[in-house]
């Protein structure tokens, strides 16, 4: 379905300076023959960043991931990883996770980890510590063979910490996983941020990027569409969703000032209001009337629906 990332840079009233950018990305190009995967990105990601990448398949999210990784050849543009240009050095200070992990299914976590710690050439990893913090402590003598999806993906966030990275980069790291190994993974990726670190996800799943993203950006056929705050996304009623046993109620509704449109939904009324007026304050100016209301629920805008409404906003782009 859908999975990317991108950063907004916000600037403190207390501090005048901007935040310290992790990646900056400007004019971004890779084309594949006649097939334009990238065309002029310009994206930004701030230190302590849970940055999201959303879009359609085909968009440029894993391209975009392959070219700052040092995966992919670019066709144009540059970035740079920490204000300098991208080299092994730098990808150092990097945990990422772009494919699943090819680990040795007879061994076990801790064994897979020294094999790991080898390949990328770092030294003394706190390889128990790290396994304490994913949860797979008690299982780290087990063969990788009987681990669950969900603890799979666990031991996957383990190697990437290895190194002990300033940035994890996270491609689908809820994809598989039942509604439990979900919301396992999504509360060590709220721990993981909470350290500090930025963490670039993408992921198909909205409802999992508005829960533990901070920014996010959607990609459609290698353009940048929005980037921006998450919490920009739902701020603001849309609609109040309201009924009660009075044949007035429609009425009485129309004659408040700052009621903007009524619509009919079933049983009872959705109501869309200016920003002067809030659930609780339509509330009271119902019981002012002598109207009490049965169900009064505010509607607030999703993520998913701003993602669909900038898809079918976008045309043929």
């Amino acid at each position: 379905m859908f999975a990317e990332i991108i950063t907004v840079i916000l600037i403190s009233p207390l501090n005048p300076q901007p935040l310290e950018t992790v990646l900056s990305i400007n004019n971004l190009t890779k084309h594949y023959g006649m097939v334009r995967a990238l065309e002029n990105l310009d994206l930004s990601i701030g230190k302590g960043q849970v940055f999201g990448i959303l879009g359609p398949n085909g968009s440029g999210k894993t391209t975009t991931l392959g070219i700052v990784l040092g995966v992919i050849n670019k066709t144009e543009g540059s970035y740079q990883w920490f204000g300098q240009t991208g080299s092994k050095a730098q990808r150092k200070k990097i945990g990422a996770i772009l494919e699943a992990p090819l680990f040795y299914p007879y061994l076990s976590a801790l064994k897979n980890l020294e094999i790991v710690a080898l390949i990328k050439e770092i030294a003394r990893p706190d390889m128990e510590g790290i396994l304490k913090r994913v949860g797979l402590y008690e299982r780290r003598k087990d063969a990788f063979r009987t681990y669950s999806l969900g603890m799979k993906q666990r031991l996957s966030i383990a190697s990437a910490l290895l190194c002990d990275p300033e940035v994890m980069i996270l491609d689908e790291p809820t994809n598989g996983l039942d509604p439990q190994g979900i919301a396992e993974i999504r509360e060590l990726i709220t721990q993981i941020a909470a350290e500090g670190k930025t963490i670039i996800l993408a992921s198909h799943l909205l409802d999992e990027v508005q829960k533990v993203c901070s920014h996010f950006a959607v990609l459609k056929k290698g353009r940048l569409l929005h980037t921006g705050p998450v919490a920009e996304v739902t701020k603001g009623i849309i609609a109040v969703e309201v009924s009660a046993a009075s044949p007035h109620l429609k009425t009485v509704l129309e004659q408040h000032p700052e009621v903007l449109s009524i619509a009919t939904a079933e049983d009872r009324f959705s109501v869309k209001m200016s920003d002067k007026l809030n659930a609780a304050e339509l509330n009271r100016y119902l019981f002012d009337q002598g109207i009490i209301a049965s169900h009064l629920v505010s509607q607030k805008q999703s993520l998913e629906k701003q993602f669909l409404d900038l898809l079918k906003n976008s045309g043929n782009v």
